[in-house]
This record gives structure tokens, C-alpha cells and sequence, in this order.
């Protein structure tokens, strides 16, 4: 009986450890890392700016980035000031039309930008020059599945 048992526990470990692969493992920094820059957009640069991402920071290509914009500094009660950050793409309106702030990354570098239905050149400096950019890098892994909607409709 014991070699029975022991016959089987054999053919279970065995069958167990066939399932599995080893993967490389990859630390996470599970807060993410978040850098600021400023920037001028003007007819020279064509209202873009290229913004490579710091070397002490480590992107995967299944990280995320979001780009927020300062939009605004209000004062608080007690005489101190509170930063107004706007998540990107962010639409502004005039009687002339809207224009966008926009961007697009990869693991390496951002690119902000102005998109508009009104001619970029007629913008003020205050829209155009000295604009903060809060860029956060969010740590993610890509999904080992991809699941149908089928198999997520089964789980419940």
C-alpha cells in the first residue's frame, strides 16, 4: 500500500510540474513614478515638444502613461497654493474655436501637442508658453489571457 501511495504521489508531482513553465520574474514598483516638465509650444517647434522619459526611470512597454496639465494654482485659507491638474487630452473652448491638449508615448519618450480647428498662431502666450505637464508611469503587465466575453458571462 505504501508503494502504491508513494507510486502516485510520484506521478503527481510529476504531472503537476509538466503544467507549469518558468517565467522570468520582473519587479514591479507597485506606486508608480511621476515626473513634471514645461514646456513652449510655437510655430517653431509646431506646437510639439518631445519629452524623453528620465533614465532613472524604468518603463516596460505594458506600463501606462498619463499626462496631466496644470491647469490652474488656487490659494487656499491659509494663504498657501494648491496645484489644478487636468488629465490629458484636454479640450479648450474660444469664440474662435477649440483647440486640444493632446499627447502620445512610448516606453521611452512622450510627445505633447497642440491639435486645433482654429489656426494654432492666434493662441496667447498664456496657452502657449510656460505649460506644466505632470507625466505619471503607471507599473503594469500585460494579461496573460484575453478572455471572450463567453468566458467572462461563465464566471459568475
Amino acid at each position: 500500500m505504501k508503494k502504491i501511495y508513494a507510486s502516485l504521489s510520484l506521478l503527481l508531482v510529476l504531472f503537476f510540474s509538466a503544467c507549469f513553465t518558468q517565467s522570468e520574474t520582473i519587479e514591479i514598483n507597485s506606486l508608480g513614478q511621476v515626473f513634471e516638465t514645461t514646456v513652449d509650444f510655437t510655430n517653431a517647434n509646431d506646437y510639439r515638444q518631445l519629452i524623453n522619459i528620465p533614465s532613472n526611470i524604468e518603463v516596460y512597454e505594458s506600463d501606462v502613461i498619463l499626462v496631466y496639465w496644470l491647469e490652474d494654482v488656487i490659494s487656499g485659507t491659509n494663504g498657501d497654493s494648491f496645484d489644478v491638474w487636468s488629465p490629458l487630452p484636454q479640450t479648450i473652448y474660444m469664440d474662435e474655436g477649440s483647440f486640444q491638449y493632446n499627447f502620445n508615448h512610448t516606453f521611452i519618450d512622450v510627445l505633447l501637442f497642440l491639435q486645433a480647428d482654429v489656426n494654432l498662431n492666434l493662441l496667447g502666450s498664456s496657452l502657449t508658453e510656460n505649460q506644466t505637464f505632470r507625466i505619471a508611469i503607471v507599473a503594469a503587465a500585460f494579461a496573460k489571457t484575453n478572455p471572450s466575453m463567453d468566458d467572462i458571462l461563465a464566471l459568475e
